[in-house]
C-alpha cells in the first residue's frame, strides 16, 4: 500500500490499482479527491470536507463512507453510493478494509457543543484520526498525527503518540503550522512520543 500526503489532513492510498482517499477538505489540493475510488470521511469541518470535491469524485464513480451528518448531504443526488457508519462498524472500500473508530471531535471549548468524529484504521495497519484522539483497541502500525489543531496543545499530541505505540507517526492537520516552528514540533515529538515520527511534504509518498 502507498500512502501519498496531500495538504492538511488529506491522504491518498493505493493498493491494488484502487485509490482511497480520505478527508479531502478546503485547505487540500483541488483535486486531492479525483480518481479516487473511495472517499472516507472523518467529519463534515470544511478543512475534512470539501462538498465541491466530494461530489466531482462521486460524479466520476466514488463511493463515500462516512457519518450521518456528511452523508446526509450527499445521499439523495448519489443513492447506493453513499454509506453512512459509526464507530465499530467494518466496511471494505474499493478493495481496501476499513475499520471505523471513535465517536466524538475533540474538544474545541467547553462553550461549543461537540459534533461527531469517526476515525479511520485502514488494512489494519494505517489509523486517522479526524480531529480526536482516538485510541483504537488494536496496535496501529502507522499513525496519521494531527500535530496542530485549535483543539490541541504540543504536550497532547506527544501523550497520543505515547498512548496509541504505533511503529511510525505522519503528521497529517499541519496546514496552520508555519515553517518556523515546523522544527520544534519536529524534535519534541521525536525526542518525547516514543515512536518514530516524520513528516511528508504534500505530494510526497511512501510504501507501506
Amino acid at each position: 500500500m502507498r500512502l501519498t500526503k496531500q495538504r492538511h489532513s488529506c491522504v491518498r492510498l493505493e493498493k491494488d490499482g484502487a485509490t482511497l482517499v480520505i478527508d479531502p477538505g478546503a485547505f487540500s489540493e483541488e483535486d486531492a479527491a479525483r480518481g479516487a475510488d473511495a472517499v472516507l470521511i472523518t467529519h463534515e469541518h470544511p478543512d475534512h470536507f470539501d462538498e465541491g470535491r466530494v461530489r466531482a469524485a462521486l460524479e466520476s464513480g466514488a463511493e463515500v463512507w462516512t457519518l450521518g451528518s456528511v452523508a446526509g448531504r450527499l445521499a439523495a443526488a448519489f443513492p447506493g453510493r453513499v454509506h453512512t457508519v459509526g464507530h465499530g462498524d467494518t466496511v471494505t472500500a474499493a478493495g481496501f478494509d476499513v475499520r471505523v473508530h471513535g465517536e466524538l471531535h475533540a474538544v474545541i471549548h467547553p462553550d461549543l457543543p461537540r459534533i461527531t468524529n469517526v476515525g479511520f484504521l485502514v488494512e489494519g495497519t494505517l489509523f486517522h484520526p479526524g480531529d480526536a484522539l482516538t485510541v483504537p483497541d488494536t496496535p496501529v502500525d502507522l499513525l496519521m498525527l494531527p500535530v496542530h489543531a485549535p483543539w490541541n496543545k504540543i504536550s497532547e499530541v506527544i501523550d497520543y503518540v505515547r498512548e496509541v505505540r504505533p511503529r511510525l507517526a505522519v503528521d497529517i492537520h499541519d496546514a496552520l503550522l508555519t515553517e518556523i516552528a515546523r522544527p520544534i514540533y519536529d524534535n519534541q515529538i521525536a525526542l518525547l512520543g516514543g515512536a518514530e515520527h516524520t513528516r511528508l511534504t504534500p505530494g510526497e509518498s511512501i510504501d507501506l
